[in-house]
């Protein structure tokens, strides 16, 4: 297995074939700007498709907050991130923020947000990313760029209608209104709610009962459930004879049928 990658402000640890990706800068509420998260983010999708035995990523973050987006104080100053004229802000936001949705869109294996507390703006964002959200009873959810007079740079507007339909995606955005887990979880942004002691717990037994399959099919599958979203249903059924090509001939799939064999002859 390839070496885990150097983060600078998150950590990152590996449990069997499970990885958890944990954002480290409680000091601003895991910030996205003025920090090097982006970087960690992107580092890590790019370790993880290139290392096939793992099987599932979570993400989750230190302290408090899951994570608050962009740092507001450098807005109020036009300072770091935020400074700059229009092409200059273009840029960064491309060469930035922008390629947190461009890596977990091609990352190969399902990813777990494990939200511990408040995501707002970019850091909701990012929990709409992930494939699954399971969320404390502490967090809270707001796409809230429009109380700053901004909107949602990193891509937030084409996640979120996708995930609850268009029509909350709308009163949610255009309002910016904070919500708590348990309308999260009503609405369909949170798989589950639970307490802030039990989330890890929760997440890591989900996580294994994943793990637990076969790695090359659960990739293919997860490259599947992505170009279901944006592929017209004969080309899909063309590519799903060809994955389905590939696993058949995939020495874990016999393992597994022979498995499969075995406990049904006890």
């Amino acid at each position: 297995m390839n070496a885990l990658p150097k983060l600078v402000d998150s950590t990152l640890s590996l449990e069997n074939n499970i990885v958890t990706l944990t954002f480290n800068r409680h000091d601003v509420r895991n910030a996205l700007t003025g920090t090097a998260i982006t970087d960690d983010i992107v580092n890590t999708v790019e370790w993880i498709n290139r290392t096939p035995e793992i099987a599932v990523l979570i993400i989750t973050g230190a302290g408090s907050a899951f994570s608050s987006g962009g740092n507001i104080k450098d807005m109020a100053e036009r300072a770091g991130d935020f400074a700059g004229d229009v092409q200059t802000l273009e840029r960064r936001y491309r060469e930035g923020i922008q390629r947190i949705p461009l890596a977990l869109h091609k990352l190969e294996v399902p990813v777990i947000a494990a939200i511990n507390g408040p995501a707002i703006g970019a850091g909701f964002d990012i929990a709409n990313m992930c494939d699954i959200r399971i969320a404390s009873n502490k967090a809270k959810f707001g796409e809230t760029f429009v109380n700053l007079g901004i909107i949602p740079g990193d891509g937030g507007a084409w996640f979120m209608q996708r995930l609850i339909g268009y029509q909350k995606a709308a009163e949610l955005t255009f309002t910016g209104r904070v919500i708590d887990a348990q309308e999260a979880k009503a609405i369909g942004v949170v798989l589950d709610v639970t307490t802030p002691e039990n989330l890890l717990n929760e997440v890591n037994a989900l996580a294994k009962t994943i793990a637990a399959k076969p790695v090359a099919s659960l990739r293919l599958t997860k490259r599947l459930m992505k170009l279901a979203q944006r592929t017209e249903l004969p080309d899909f059924l063309d590519i799903c004879a060809v994955f389905q090509g590939m696993c058949h001939n995939n020495p874990e799939h016999l393992t597994a049928v022979n498995a499969m064999l075995e406990k049904l002859a006890k």
